[in-house]
């Protein structure tokens, strides 16, 4: 359709990273970053992940990066506003030292008694906002990645993983989600995705969407997907992002 592009400022897109705008732990694609870039001159855009605001980067480039008005790391303790970052906050000091040596010595003991196919490196990821926690560990190939998240749909390594965690520090304020294709998130009660909610508030939008492609109970989407605070759109896959974005906005 011609356009002649009106911004709507009270209209806010938050968007997944990883299977929404990217596929896993991939470089965001040319008409992938053209389509944000156009959507950015009509309304507010922002990108919530739960890696680290290095990879968040390295998947979307500086150019896309630069043209979000919002960039939420780590569910959004780590955060940027117009490029300007916001202040940090730390599952160290929330939960303090001896409680997280508490939780990753059982993890590492769990992991240690697991056979998969293959076990690299990096089992546990110490973010600011929360663990990352990989049975097969970070540091695997793409391939290995791949080979892992086949093995875990019929053995579900991370979610009998979880469900063990679930039961041996229940009480404790921790909340578990899984998503992406070889690891989970662990992070304290409220810091889930929902956390970037209260940054937005305070910008008064009148609508906030919200698109990503681990929406059910269990991933790492579903609470700020079904919140009642947002429009929740979900997504199988970057090209399901496209069309929909396509659908609404254009």
């Amino acid at each position: 359709m011609g356009e002649e592009a009106v911004l709507d400022s009270s209209v806010l897109c938050l968007f997944d990273v990883d299977g929404t705008l990217t596929a896993a732990r991939q470089r965001v694609t040319p008409d992938m970053a053209g389509l944000l870039k156009r959507l950015g001159s009509r309304v507010r855009i922002g990108v919530v992940g739960g890696s680290d605001l290095d990879k968040i980067k390295e998947q979307l480039g500086d150019d896309v990066i630069q043209s979000l008005d919002y960039v939420f790391a780590e569910n959004g303790l780590v955060a940027l506003r117009n490029g300007e970052p916001l202040p940090v906050q730390s599952i160290e000091a929330h939960m303090g030292e001896e409680f997280l040596q508490e939780f990753t010595n059982f993890c590492l003991d769990y992991m240690a008694k697991i056979k998969l196919p293959k076990k690299r490196g990096t089992f546990i990821e110490f973010r600011k906002g929360m663990l990352n926690v990989s049975p097969i560990g970070r540091s695997c190939t793409q391939d290995e990645r791949v080979e892992f998240s086949e093995f875990d749909k019929t053995e579900r390594i991370r979610e009998k993983f979880v469900s063990v965690l679930r039961e041996e520090f229940k009480g404790k304020g921790l909340s578990f989600s899984i998503g992406g294709e070889i690891s989970f998130d662990v992070f304290p009660d409220g810091w889930d995705k929902r956390y970037c909610l209260g940054i937005v508030e305070k910008d008064n939008f009148s609508t906030v969407h919200f698109f990503g492609n681990q929406t059910k109970p269990g991933g790492n989407d579903h609470e700020i997907y079904s919140d009642l605070r947002t429009i929740g759109h979900e997504v199988s896959c970057p090209e399901d992002t496209r069309k929909l974005c396509q659908q609404l906005f254009f």
